[in-house]
């Protein structure tokens, strides 16, 4: 008995130990890569929190060390994120060895800070965007209506230009990066959440749970509340949590923007058509028809681009240090893809041109949320110094929406 016991103990501590060092194939597949984000699933490795992971690429049969950061999805699942860095041709294959430590490193080049009413993403010291949990008040003498929090702003470009907006005095609803929805349908009534004077529902962060910062990544995970305004008071109809991650990489700031929805209660939520609605930026107040200009993946140009579908739409303009802009990537899982786009032509507001965009699933298409259900949409941004191209812009996309292929094995 006593030797069947040493075995089946034996047996166990060699499998714990084979498992702590796994091979990782990554294939380029279809596409060729440049300096791109590879994660990998590594529950294989059995690794608890108090493990870390040291990762070794072998070129030319030896072992070259490769940074690279774990960080548990939703807290449960290990996942290694490291770049895949260089040129890597189309189809070609790199080999990896990845084993477990004894040691948890946080420290690295991407932090994140909370300030007691944001939370900062940084890189190397640098900030790179602020999410924004705690109430922003409208101005003095502006209808309280427009308070709000849970919303991005700032967001910045690598030389420090802020490329976000909030509270316009055209439209004071409009906050950095956020994501309300305008013609919602509820137990047979409509309200919106979009226009806050209305005074008809409104969103509101209700804190976060958390956060991680590393050699490859800094990232959070928040939720919202998606509330309806009625004569018998407030009710939250949906609950949205926000996973944010901004990534090591050189070129610009990348990060991922992944909203969930999920009605919060027995009934249903009708997203009802409407052109604004869901995913939306406005750009700074130096940024007009005369110093901006927008492009989409389809090839058109600002003055077409309105009403169309894109995978991507980038914009850019000139700041206090020179021109910067932004990257939006639409991944093409998201509902109606490629989306629907609504952006302000040369035109608006008199003639200005300043500038919006907005990624709206239900633009031209009511979207039913069954109670239950959970409801997925992500983007991807890169802010960037200089100039963008097609190019650039196409490689990106497709790193995002058809990463290498990952074999663990």
């Amino acid at each position: 008995m006593k030797k069947a016991v040493l075995l089946l103990c034996f047996c166990f501590s060699l499998t714990s130990l084979l498992a702590s060092t796994i091979k990782i194939e990554v294939n380029a597949g279809d596409f060729a890569r440049k300096d791109c984000i590879v994660a990998a699933d590594v529950a294989k490795m059995n690794l608890t929190k108090n493990n870390g992971v040291v990762l070794f690429e072998k070129v030319d049969g030896e072992k070259r060390p490769v940074e690279c950061q774990l960080v548990w999805a939703d807290g449960k699942n290990p996942v290694l994120y490291w770049v895949l860095d260089g040129d890597t041709p189309a189809g070609a294959s790199r080999y990896f060895v990845a084993s477990s430590t004894d040691t948890v490193d946080q420290s690295g080049s991407m932090t994140v800070k909370d300030t007691n009413e944001a939370l900062v993403l940084s890189k190397d010291g640098k900030a790179v965007l602020q999410y924004n949990y705690t109430t922003t008040f409208p101005p003095e003498g502006v209808h309280p209506a427009y308070r709000r929090s849970g919303y991005i702003h700032p967001a910045y470009s690598p030389s420090g230009n802020v490329l976000t907006r909030i509270q316009p005095r055209d439209h004071y609803h409009h906050y950095g990066i956020w994501n309300p929805w305008t013609r919602v349908e509820y137990d047979g009534k409509m309200y919106d959440l979009w226009n806050l004077r209305d005074m008809k529902g409104t969103v509101r962060a209700r804190g976060y749970d958390r956060t991680y910062q590393g050699d490859i990544c800094a990232g959070y995970k928040a939720h919202l509340y998606h509330y309806i305004f009625t004569p018998e008071g407030e009710k939250a109809i949906m609950d949205e949590t926000w996973n944010v991650k901004a990534y090591n990489l050189e070129g610009g700031f990348l990060w991922d923007f992944e909203s969930e929805l999920h009605p919060s209660t027995d009934l249903p939520v009708i997203l009802r058509a409407y052109r604004y609605a869901g995913f939306g930026w406005r750009g700074p107040q130096e940024w007009t028809r005369h110093n901006s200009e927008m492009f989409t993946s389809e090839g058109n140009t600002r003055q077409q681009i309105d009403g169309t579908n894109v995978r991507w739409i980038y914009v850019t303009g000139q700041c206090d240090n020179g021109r910067s802009g932004l990257l939006f990537m639409s991944h093409p899982q998201n509902r109606k893809a490629p989306e629907p786009v609504r952006i302000w032509d040369e035109n608006a507001n008199g003639g200005r041109g300043d500038t919006f965009i907005g990624l709206c699933p239900t633009k031209n298409e009511d979207w039913t949320l069954e109670a239950g259900g959970r409801y997925k949409l992500c983007y991807r941004v890169l802010s960037y110094d200089g100039e963008m191209t097609k190019e650039r812009a196409d490689r990106l996309w497709n790193d995002f929406a058809n990463p290498p292929i990952v074999k663990v094995k």
